[in-house]
């Protein structure tokens, strides 16, 4: 008997409960692995494919996406879609969907986490345990930062910048956000207050990103704007690393122009600056935004609603502009 099924392309392989739905619903060109392709064998497994579901990790230019005439939809295991050729999928007529909502609170959860570890210096207190240099409580002892009561700076107040700005309430923090346009005071909780770039880096104790990486925002933070932090503050970033220009970064860190940072993402990804590592006021943390079994599970479900909705005729429910 004929498999009629669509032929859909996975460029990495999903977590089990994704899979099980995918083998069942559709053919694969092949059996994903866990790791990132080769931009020839992502380009030949487009090319073969009715749909596809391709990561962040996965540049999808131009050549590539009117080389895949087969292609009717490319699903973005991702919330961010800076990864494709968007005008060029437009051109072609391609449809490109992403997957937001879902990742919403792992990632504002994870900012928390980044954020308490960075001022708290969990980590360095992580590895004095581990290596069997403690000696016992001592007064002086890797001091902290507070952060009850503090003033937290959002850059970015979408889904996931609101939610980091909900559960700023559990620790009294003020919260001053800034964003392409000021959200209605009518609609916001009193504590939250609209500032420029400027102000609100001057203003806050921390500082967390969470825009997309755009034209506009590649380096939206480079030496003259982590000039105008406090000596202070923490800068975190859950977002793209581009957004910050990673080596005026290292030197703000290293001259004390700001007191610390969290990082989840990075300029080169996976490569960082060879100085990041060897700074004790960094937390670096392996690109675990949305790295839940629920988020990423939900994350591959809303990809393939999206490719059957399209396959069958339909808007697919998440389609980007």
């Amino acid at each position: 008997m004929t498999d009629r099924r669509p032929t859909l392309y996975l460029s990495r392989l999903l977590p089990e409960p994704v899979m099980v739905i995918v083998r069942e619903r559709f053919r694969l060109v092949q059996e994903p692995l866990d790791i990132l392709p080769a931009p020839s064998a992502l380009r030949e497994g487009l090319c073969q494919a009715d749909a596809a579901i391709v990561t962040l990790g996965d540049c999808i230019d131009a050549e590539t996406i009117h080389a895949a005439t087969r292609l009717k939809i490319l699903a973005n295991y991702a919330v961010g879609y800076n990864n494709i050729d968007l005008a060029s999928a437009r051109q072609r007529g391609l449809i490109v969907t992403n997957t937001p909502d879902v990742l919403t609170d792992a990632t504002a959860d994870l900012t928390w986490a980044l954020l308490l570890a960075t001022a708290r210096r969990v980590v360095e207190g992580d590895s004095l345990v581990r290596s069997g240099r403690w000696t016992g409580w001592s007064p002086t002892q890797l001091l902290g930062a507070e952060v009850s009561g503090k003033t937290l700076g959002i850059i970015g107040m979408g889904r996931i910048g609101q939610a980091v700005a909900q559960r700023a309430v559990g620790f009294r923090m003020p919260v001053r956000y800034h964003s392409r346009q000021p959200i209605a005071p009518s609609s916001l909780p009193c504590e939250w207050e609209y500032r420029s770039l400027q102000e609100l880096l001057s203003e806050a104790d921390i500082v967390t990103i969470h825009v997309p990486l755009t034209p506009a925002t590649h380096h939206l933070i480079g030496t003259r704007e982590l000039a105008w932090m406090r000596p202070t503050a923490f800068l975190i970033n859950t977002a793209r690393g581009p957004i910050i220009d990673e080596g005026a970064l290292v030197d703000a860190l290293k001259t004390g122009v700001i007191a610390g940072a969290g990082l989840d993402v990075y300029e080169q990804e996976p490569a960082i600056h060879s100085a990041l590592a060897q700074l004790k006021q960094t937390v670096l943390l392996p690109h675990l935004g949305s790295a839940t079994l629920h988020a990423r599970t939900q994350m591959g479900l809303v990809c393939v609603d999206n490719i059957q909705a399209v396959l069958g005729g339909r808007p697919a429910p998440n389609k980007i502009p």
